[in-house]
């Protein structure tokens, strides 16, 4: 419910993965390595295969992931919005240096195709939740923002995922890796 994996596949058609997501392929069964290699290297050096430990640190870290990922669905519906309607006033809100974005930033941030996008603005304005307004310097883009009950939500909502965060402590804290690679950064 909510999670990728449980969506139909048109529900799934709108959904974009994060760079370097589809450049990898999973090690040929017939290996006895559980690894991942990047398509088209082969030849490269192979990461050293996961050990028991690490397939339990991984299944832990999905495990409170996906906990979190329920509290948040089920808050976010008793307070009356979709989990993307969520999504889209927590990308606005949490936009770097300003208070609006362009459907474009949206998009990228959900990581969600453009029009799908325009679409979840389009509901979210009728529902008061958001303001679409002209781009001064580009006739062709509109910026979006936060209206004043997209921000009550939203406040609401974000006290009670940063409680949840809290509460969770360590348990949604990626494992620790022996040898770590350098840090996700989304792109």
């Amino acid at each position: 419910m909510g999670d990728v994996l449980d969506e139909t596949p048109e529900q799934n058609e709108s959904i974009i993965a994060p760079a370097g997501m589809d450049d990898t392929a999973v090690a040929p069964a017939d290996t006895d390595e559980s690894t991942v290699v990047p398509a088209g290297e082969s030849g490269a050096a192979r990461p050293e295969p996961l050990t028991k430990q690490d397939f339990e640190a991984l299944a832990r870290f999905r495990f409170a992931i996906r906990a979190y990922l329920r509290f948040s669905e089920d808050a976010v519906r008793a307070a009356g919005l979709t989990p993307q309607q969520y999504q889209l006033l927590l990308a606005l809100k949490g936009f770097p240096g300003r208070d609006w974005a362009s459907v474009r930033e949206l998009a990228d941030r959900l990581l969600l195709r453009h029009h799908s996008v325009v679409e979840l603005v389009g509901r979210a304005q009728k529902q008061g939740l958001v303001r679409r307004t002209a781009h001064p310097s580009d006739g062709r883009a509109v910026r979006v923002t936060l209206a004043p009950a997209g921000e009550r939500v939203l406040t609401r909502l974000g006290t009670l995922h940063r409680d949840e965060l809290r509460r969770m402590d360590t348990a949604i804290l990626p494992p620790e890796w022996e040898s770590a690679s350098p840090p996700f950064d989304g792109n």
